[in-house]
């Protein structure tokens, strides 16, 4: 049993961009998303690595404000 919450980058705005595959809100794949609950920690932390990045990739295509 976790004796922490997980860790999780979702701000509750959930839409995919069809073109990436990526959240509007928070990033993630689908796929990341679904199975969020079953990654390492150090799984987690390498993802949310990589979300400013796809978040400033999806800004710079006009998806985010």
């Amino acid at each position: 049993m976790r004796d922490r919450p997980i860790k999780s980058p979702c701000i509750q705005v959930c839409a995919i961009d069809g073109p990436t595959g990526w959240c509007l809100g928070c990033g993630r794949s689908l796929k990341e998303i679904a199975q969020w609950t079953l990654y390492t920690d150090r799984q987690r932390d390498e993802v949310i690595t990589a979300l400013e990045t796809r978040l400033d990739t999806l800004k710079a295509q006009g998806k985010l404000g």
